[in-house]
């Protein structure tokens, strides 16, 4: 399996050594060309504003959305939940619009405020850094795991994301849930 794994900025690095952990292939995205052929593809976190302004100057904007709506799984952590939001607050921002979510910029706090919680049964603690809230779910989103009542992980059709890092660990659990459908949408092609 090839996975996408936008390497503009961010924790890049990190996913690309989760993938190679759960035994896929992953290909460090940087040109609209390097998204042709990608089973999967993950929006790390790093700042949204900053990756907007790449992928609009790249050229990608539009490849990247037409390889979500065509239904290639996604995985979107911290900054790239920003990105796959359908409205963005504190300040506002646009977005994609993939996920029917609002999220609240930096909303758990400042570099300085970052933590780690347990949110997933059996998994170690996940880091929250300078993470995003998610302050709005719409209907067609699952919540699949909550931190103090939060929301923290969700997911809608083919695009699942985490306002913390899960990369930052050594459990894959986040990554296999996102990549599990992988095979699937291979298989329907």
């Amino acid at each position: 399996m090839r996975v996408g794994v936008l390497a503009l900025q961010g924790a890049f690095a990190a996913h690309a050594e989760a993938v190679t952990g759960l035994g896929m292939r992953p290909i460090l995205v940087r040109t609209p060309q390097e998204l042709l052929g990608v089973d999967a593809l993950i929006l790390p976190g790093g700042e949204s504003t900053v990756q907007l302004k790449l992928l609009d100057r790249l050229g990608m904007t539009l490849p990247l959305c037409q390889l979500v709506a065509a239904g290639v799984p996604v995985l979107a952590t911290c900054a790239g939940l920003i990105l796959a939001a359908a409205e963005v607050k504190d300040p506002e921002q646009p977005s994609f619009g993939w996920l029917d979510v609002t999220v609240r910029r930096n909303a758990w706090g400042r570099q300085v405020a970052s933590f780690e919680a347990e949110v997933l049964p059996g998994a170690p603690p996940m880091p929250f850094i300078r993470a995003p809230r998610i302050v709005r779910v719409g209907p067609a989103v699952e919540v699949l795991a909550r931190y103090r009542g939060e929301p923290v992980l969700v997911r809608q059709d083919n695009v699942l994301a985490a306002t913390f890092h899960p990369e930052l660990t050594s459990d894959r659990s986040v990554h296999r849930l996102a990549l599990t459908t992988v095979a699937a949408h291979a298989a329907a092609i």
